[in-house]
């Protein structure tokens, strides 16, 4: 098979969702392709994955419909793997080769990033887009065209901040303006949203149990879910090989659905959780009332706010039962981390737009913000310094008007939060919550 993408990043997740989907592809003879890794930073595993001919198992396990799905692949979408910091000449190679057509990247959400100490003369430069631009620029000099760059880097208009840091280096470099022309005309910087919890290797017992001697095995859940502002079905037919790819012409609504409903409901019942002694979210799921307040809270408070459809309607019934996945130990206190500023960007525009829309403050979500602040005051809370002594010092009033912490203004909350605080201190987290589900 040629050689027809090339991608940044070698970790767990894009071996268990991209390079997953090319096998599957190619497996049912609707493409004919593989991806050559890029190892983004100056420690990786390619070497690791060359010893093993960069194949490598993958074990999908999770619950769909109430049952218990697994799925086992061994994967062999990937063709080679290049290190540009052993090798820079064979990565800039990669821009010679007419048959690539996508660029797939996941270099963590710091990934995309300008670095002005990038030169480009450097072998190779530091930050990613420095190194994409270095390719790309090589690329233009052989008169091709570009490529369809797929960025699956968690963070808003992946696509379009690599695009500008591409043309920050190209305008930092000096680079001739055909050169800026060609990157904007013959270059796709596509928008994507990706959404599948990958839980990586698994630990030694479980991997050789599962996989002696693959050293690279990889699991994760049976949901997915690649929104891609674009359509590129004819040359990825993804959709025709039947995985949940969404080709659109705007991502943003579909983001709005993953962090209100996902990333809410986690941040909604993180504090609540902790504070009842239950320590990861399938504990919690098997728990009456801790269950009940989460599904209580998407069903009741964060679906009529962000709108019923069948789409979002039938991701919260996934979002449930991928929380009550068995194969996943998500320990709350992983979760905690930075959960004020979570719970600002996740909770609390679905608070705010339910208190416009019904005129009144939805009970969970406002019993989920006492259940925070009790935690960051008499827990061990992981936020940076400032944040945890703010939450730990200021009066609630305090807490509430400090426009650094929720981005707003929440003076006109002091009442009922001090009043559900004050419940949380007399009946515990286990009676707040049991008085809250009964109210």
């Amino acid at each position: 098979m040629k050689e027809r993408i090339i991608q940044f990043g070698e970790g767990n997740f894009l071996r268990g969702f991209v390079d997953y989907f090319i096998h599957c592809l190619n497996k049912k003879d609707l493409y004919d392709g593989k991806v050559v890794l890029v190892q983004p930073i100056p420690v990786g595993q390619i070497e690791g994955l060359k010893a093993q001919d960069y194949k490598y198992n993958l074990y999908l396990r999770g619950i769909d419909k109430g049952e218990i799905v697994t799925e086992h692949n061994l994967i062999e979408s990937v063709a080679r793997g290049v290190d540009p910091y052993k090798d820079f000449s064979e990565y800039m190679a990669l821009a010679d080769n007419p048959d690539f057509r996508f660029v797939i990247s996941n270099t963590t959400e710091a990934g995309i990033a300008f670095d002005e100490s990038c030169k480009f003369d450097d072998k190779p430069c530091k930050s990613f887009p420095g190194k994409l631009t270095q390719l790309l620029y090589r690329r233009y000099k052989n008169g091709m065209d570009g490529f369809v760059h797929l960025a699956c880097e968690l963070i808003d208009n992946n696509g379009d901040e690599l695009k500008k840091c591409v043309l920050k280096y190209a305008e930092l470099w000096g680079l001739e303006e055909n050169f800026v022309k060609w990157i904007k005309e013959k270059n796709a910087f596509v928008n994507t949203l990706v959404d599948r919890i990958v839980t990586g290797y698994p630990g030694k017992e479980e991997a050789k149990a599962l996989a002696e001697g693959d050293n690279y095995v990889d699991t994760a859940e049976i949901f997915h879910l690649w929104v891609i502002e674009g359509d590129y079905e004819d040359e990825l037919p993804l959709k025709k090989a039947g995985f949940n790819v969404v080709w659109t012409d705007n991502a943003k609504p579909y983001k709005k659905i993953k962090v209100r409903v996902l990333n809410g409901a986690h941040t909604s019942l993180v504090a609540g959780a902790i504070l009842s002694g239950i320590e990861t979210v399938g504990e919690a799921m098997a728990d009456e009332r801790a269950s009940a307040f989460l599904m209580r809270c998407i069903k009741e408070e964060i679906l009529p706010t962000i709108g019923e459809n069948d789409e979002s309607i039938a991701f919260a019934n996934s979002v449930l039962d991928r929380f009550r996945n068995p194969f996943i130990k998500h320990k709350w206190r992983s979760i905690a981390l930075n959960s004020v500023s979570k719970f600002a960007v996740r909770d609390l525009p679905t608070l705010l737009e339910y208190r416009e829309k019904f005129g009144k403050y939805p009970k969970l979500l406002t019993m989920a913000l006492a259940f925070l602040i009790y935690f960051y005051k008499n827990d061990t809370p992981d936020d940076g310094a400032d944040v945890t002594e703010k939450m730990k010092s200021l009066s609630i009033a305090e807490i509430l008007s400090d426009s650094s912490l929720w981005l707003s203004d929440l003076s006109e909350m002091t009442g009922i939060i001090t009043e559900y605080y004050g419940i949380i201190e007399t009946k515990g987290a286990e009676g707040a919550m049991e008085w809250i589900l009964s109210e």
